[in-house]
């Protein structure tokens, strides 16, 4: 173990989950001024972006009248301006305009609707970069038509952007922050080895681990069908909306684990190749230049899929 570095880890809860942070601090770092940094970001994210809370900026956004603008935070700009560019370059698979659908089967804050399930069931609908107007520059936003959005598929990835951001601050060079199960790496452990990140096995019963990553830079992200979820009929549906069906996707997809740069990404890309499937997920991830690994349920078990140099070793 390097002499210069010290192991430290903190945590804590926010949003329903916890927050993380295996850290190789030097000497001399205000350890405690480090860890009110960290939960601060993460709190702050929680207090703008969640649709758990009424008072959050974000549901004031959804409660704002149709054309009219409203004023928002510099973060939640940087979310929904992030969050509309993945939902082009994704042609709409990752959108953050399904809060209703997300409601309407139960995984929001309200209880399931049917009557609202069966409305949506089938229809198609205009993605949120269609329907969402931002000015950047004098941060407000407006609808142009109803919408309601959730931002679970990348808040997350940004909040663990910004305890990394902390560090940096704090000139941390060894850290392995995490938010659920999100997470983002700087440098190497304390003792120069790679951080080794855990890739759950996407089963209903059971944490089990499928393979294990080293990590030194970078950021991962999975979404997967195994931790929340609705059966009807005989029929396991993910938590995972779909604008072009207008309920959950489809089963295939166990798992997506996205490894990129940055979070926030990481979060919304991963979601993106989920709604997609296998073979248009694919080339998503080809065509972004994501290492992406898809594990597919099929008759025989898990099949993966690997894309980019990183899964391929």
């Amino acid at each position: 173990m390097s002499i210069d570095l010290i192991p430290v880890k903190m945590g804590g809860p926010v949003m329903g989950t916890r927050w993380s942070a295996d850290l190789g601090i030097p000497k001399g770092t205000d350890t405690a001024a480090l860890e009110t940094a960290l939960t601060a970001v993460v709190v702050l994210v929680d207090e703008q972006m969640s649709t758990w809370k009424p008072e959050s900026d974000l549901m004031r956004l959804n409660a704002a009248p149709v054309g009219g603008w409203a004023d928002i935070p510099t973060d939640l700009m940087r979310v929904l301006a992030r969050g509309l560019e993945i939902g082009r370059i994704s042609n709409g698979a990752f959108d953050i305009g399904l809060g209703d659908l997300v409601c309407a089967w139960g995984f929001g804050a309200a209880a399931p609707d049917e009557a609202a399930i069966r409305s949506r069931l089938g229809q198609p609908r205009r993605p949120a970069h269609e329907l969402l107007e931002l000015d950047e520059t004098g941060l407000r936003a407006r609808k142009m038509a109803a919408l309601q959005i959730d931002l679970s598929g990348i808040a997350k990835g940004y909040g663990v952007d910004k305890m990394m951001q902390v560090c940096r601050d704090f000139d941390i060079p060894s850290a392995l922050v995490a938010l659920d199960g999100e997470l983002s790496a700087r440098g190497a452990q304390p003792d120069g080895t790679p951080w080794s990140v855990v890739i759950e096995k996407p089963d209903y019963d059971a944490r089990l681990p499928y393979s294990i990553l080293e990590l030194q830079e970078g950021a991962v992200a999975t979404s997967g069908d195994y931790r929340h979820w609705v059966d009807v009929g005989q029929t396991r549906l993910s938590h995972t909306m779909d604008n072009q069906s207008g309920g959950p996707v489809q089963p295939g997809i166990a798992a997506v684990t996205v490894v990129t740069r940055d979070c926030m990404t990481a979060d919304a890309m991963a979601t993106a190749v989920q709604v997609l499937g296998v073979e248009k997920g694919s080339a998503l991830a080809q065509n972004t230049g994501l290492d992406c690994l898809i594990l597919e349920r099929g008759k025989s078990g898990l099949r993966q899929h690997c894309i980019g140099r990183l899964f391929q070793t």
